[in-house]
């Protein structure tokens, strides 16, 4: 099963890091088809950092026990938040684009980052106190 979380970890974090830095490109070579609309790329960057997310959560699950497999689907989750807020203001303020759920998913999405965040922060500070 390690072997797995590894392969898999380092197959989705180069995919999701590709679909962020260059979603049309990405999606162009693995589907032939073009995100020809600023929504697609957007998409495209949010499904990347899931994917980031996946590689983040089977990392940490790789070891088992010793790490904890919730402790690394929160950390996948922070990373997923963050991405996620910081792309939404990126189509908001960047590009223009508009909807009435724009702006609560961002707050939404910051405000879970927040929570991840405090529900990690204590963990490694115990995680480095035991070393």
């Amino acid at each position: 099963m390690k072997l797995l979380l590894i392969l898999t970890a380092v197959f989705e974090v180069a995919t999701g890091f590709a679909l962020l830095a260059a979603p049309s490109m990405t999606v162009s070579i693995l589907l032939g088809a073009e995100l020809e609309t600023p929504a697609g790329s957007i998409a495209g960057r949010i499904a990347g950092a899931a994917l980031v997310a996946l590689a983040i959560m089977c990392w940490q699950a790789r070891n088992g026990e010793r790490y904890g497999v919730a402790t690394g689907v929160v950390a996948g989750m922070f990373f997923y938040n963050v991405a996620t807020a910081l792309i939404v203001a990126y189509a908001g303020l960047g590009l223009g684009l508009h909807s009435a759920l724009m702006w609560p998913v961002l707050v939404m999405h910051a405000a879970l980052a927040v929570w991840c965040a405090a529900v990690l922060l204590p963990r490694q500070r115990l995680d480095g106190a035991a070393d």
